[in-house]
């Protein structure tokens, strides 16, 4: 067995590197295994939401009916900066610990043959290397400012009087909270946000550049994957990011249904379109494994299949057209134990996934998905109906 590879690269992570995360450390906003989670989560937080609850309070746009939306009646903003942010900044203590481990699997496992291991070395440093990147990260912040912007001006924006902005025609106007608004604050959340893109653009590459290896796989593994089931890991690891983003959508779409007198029911098109794709997208890095458990499985069904096919042979010319000697006791024969075993063997061979996870998986990722967009359900009908509704129903 050759050493761990993780031996030598004990900090392999998608998280821990970048210029972000050396400012973090350099302002003891983290530590060097992403501890002080509170600490970040708070000051980031202060930045791009407080500056906006003083600078509205100070033109009197926090609360009242000066304009048609105050900040304090602003959800979008709210979920944005107060829920979707921070589980941001929390995912990456979660994705560090468990792609971590993932990746520690393939050679724990004796899925990476010594031949294979410079390979695997490389997939690593690449990976490692892009991480680090600063221009990569200097390239999102520009992203940010020149695209990002500009989305969020023209597609996000509520078109009203508002405390960030009022309308003056066919444009908006920004109060001192807007700016502070459409320049930190917002570029601060798309900046998290691309980073994580990217992260699990680092992701998506890596796998590829694994799959590509020729690793060991046992399409008898108990796992039914052949050996790739840790795999489903992953996908738990970035469901917080998927969390975050649904958060965000959900908070716009109650902004347009409380500010521009939308239906829920107008958005089922989006809602559903947006928790498949994010679905799918989730899932592709994974499927990059399936022409490798295809061979593994047909190369496993053949063995397998003439394996089975004497040992079976062998087992009726002895049992059922009585060549066992007449000293030998059918009873408590292993014969007949080894060929259940054989049986169970070759069903997890036919069973075996073309993908590293399985429905279960899907529908815990639906379901973490689509959890955001419960509340806005409360947009149809209120606690109280409900409960109304729920006493009649059983009394």
């Amino acid at each position: 067995m050759s050493t761990p590879i993780l031996e030598s690269r004990p900090d392999f992570s998608l998280v821990l590197g970048g210029p972000l995360f050396q400012i973090f450390l350099r302002t003891h906003l983290s530590g060097s295994a992403l501890e002080l989670l509170h600490r970040r989560m708070i000051v980031v937080m202060g930045i791009a939401w407080l500056p906006l609850l003083l600078l509205s309070a100070l033109r009197g746009d926090a609360v009242g009916d000066e304009v048609s939306i105050a900040f304090v009646d602003d959800i979008e903003t709210h979920v944005r900066f107060l829920i979707a942010l921070p589980i941001l900044i929390a995912a990456e203590l979660v994705v560090h610990r468990r792609i971590h481990h993932v990746v520690s699997q393939f050679v724990e496992r004796g899925l990476i043959g010594s031949e294979q291991m410079p390979e695997f070395r490389q997939a690593i440093d690449t990976t490692l290397r892009l991480r680090n990147s600063p221009i990569i990260e200097l390239a999102l912040i520009v992203l940010v400012y020149a695209v990002g912007h500009w989305i969020w001006r023209n597609e996000i924006a509520l078109h009203a009087t508002s405390w960030y902005a009022s309308q003056d025609g066919a444009q908006i106007q920004l109060t001192p909270a807007g700016y502070w608004h459409a320049f930190v604050s917002v570029p601060i959340f798309q900046f998290m946000l691309m980073r994580w893109y990217f992260r699990f653009a680092l992701w998506f590459w890596f796998l590829f550049r694994v799959s590509r290896l020729q690793l060991r796989l046992l399409a008898s593994h108990a796992d039914r994957a052949a050996g790739l089931g840790f795999l489903s890991e992953s996908i738990y690891a970035f469901s917080l990011v998927l969390l975050a983003q649904g958060a965000v959508a959900a908070g716009l779409i109650a902004s347009k249904i409380l500010y521009a007198g939308r239906g829920l029911l107008s958005f089922k098109v989006e809602i559903l379109s947006f928790l498949i794709f994010f679905i799918v997208v989730t899932l592709i890095p994974l499927m990059v494994f399936t022409p490798q458990l295809l061979r593994a499985k047909r190369k496993a069904l053949r063995h397998f299949g003439r394996l089975v096919n004497r040992y079976s042979d062998e087992f009726n010319q002895k049992w059922v057209e009585g060549g066992a000697p007449q000293s030998e006791p059918l009873l408590g024969s292993s014969d007949i134990q080894s060929l259940a075993d054989l049986g169970n063997s070759y069903s997890v061979v036919r069973e075996t996934r073309l993908v590293p996870f399985d429905i279960k998986d899907v529908m815990r990722l639906a379901a973490i998905s689509a959890t955001p967009f419960l509340p806005l359900l409360l947009t149809m009908f209120s606690l109280d109906d409900f409960a109304t509704f729920l006493i009649e129903a059983i009394f």
